[in-house]
C-alpha cells in the first residue's frame, strides 16, 4: 500500500467515515434499490453505528495484511473523539480503527480493497446478506414503525 505519511489518525478516521458512508449509500441505492431518502437514512443505520462497525471489524480483521492491521490498530488505539451513549468504549475504538483503515486505503488509491473489506465486513457476498437485510428492515421499523 502506498504510504500516507504525515496524515494524522484523526484525519484518516475522518476521511474513512465518509468513505464508509459512500460504500453504504452506494450499496443501498444500487443493490437494494432503495430510492426514498427517509428509507435510505433508516437503512444506513444498520451499517454506520459504532456497534455495527465494530461487528464488521471482527469479520475483516483476520483478513487484513500486516500494513492494513497497522492502520487499524493506530486508529483503534488513538482514543480520539467523544464516545456515543449507544456504544461501548471498545466498540467505538474498533469503529474508529476501521474508519482509519478505510481512510488510509482511500488515500493510497486502494478503492477496490475498500470495497472488498466493506462487503466482507458486512457479509454482503454470503448467506449473511439475508440477515443484514432483516436487520435493516427491523431498524427501520424500530425507528418509524
Amino acid at each position: 500500500m502506498r504510504s500516507v505519511p504525515g496524515v494524522s489518525v484523526a484525519a484518516l478516521a475522518y476521511l474513512g467515515d465518509s468513505i464508509l458512508e459512500v460504500c453504504v449509500r452506494t450499496y443501498l441505492v444500487s443493490e437494494r434499490g432503495i430510492s426514498s431518502s427517509a428509507k435510505l437514512n433508516r437503512a444506513a443505520l444498520s451499517f454506520v453505528t459504532a456497534t455495527a462497525q465494530s461487528e464488521a471489524v471482527g469479520r475483516i480483521e483476520p483478513h487484513l495484511t500486516e500494513e492494513e492491521a497497522g492502520y487499524y490498530h493506530r486508529g483503534r488505539n488513538s482514543g480520539q473523539g467523544h464516545i456515543p451513549k449507544s456504544a461501548s468504549v471498545g466498540e467505538y475504538r474498533r469503529a474508529t480503527g476501521m474508519e482509519a483503515l478505510f481512510g488510509a486505503l482511500a488515500l493510497a488509491g486502494r478503492t477496490e480493497r475498500v470495497q472488498e473489506l466493506f462487503r466482507l465486513g458486512y457479509g454482503l457476498d454470503s448467506a449473511d446478506t439475508a440477515e443484514r437485510e432483516a436487520a435493516v428492515k427491523t431498524e427501520g421499523e424500530k425507528n418509524h414503525g
